[in-house]
């Protein structure tokens, strides 16, 4: 399993619509071969700051079944306005978990 993280920094004045349109666009990440998961986590210390995870098979899944299919050019056009500046996003593995008690 890979963990692709996106720090999402949004223009201001355009959380509650990024959110909006963010819910409208999970349906399109969701039926892509190899996806498993994702969350939207808003920063508590800075506006406008997100983090995105999403949870994939494989990087594949992500840089090839994600990005090369039409539900990107959905998500794309949604999404992508509101970043300033545009985000970087990695990929990893697990190295070490924890489940806890």
């Amino acid at each position: 399993m890979i963990l692709e993280q996106a720090l999402l920094y949004v223009k201001k004045g355009e959380a509650t619509n990024f959110e909006k349109d963010f819910a409208t666009a999970s349906q399109y990440i969701s039926h892509i071969e190899g996806y498993i998961r994702h969350s939207l986590h808003k920063c508590m210390e800075v506006e406008n700051k997100y983090l995105l995870l999403v949870h994939w098979k494989d990087i594949e899944s992500h840089e090839v079944n994600f990005r090369t299919s039409e539900e990107y050019q959905h998500w794309k056009k949604l999404l992508h306005h509101y970043y300033e500046p545009f985000p970087i996003v990695e990929h990893y593995e697990i190295i070490f978990k924890n489940e806890g008690s």
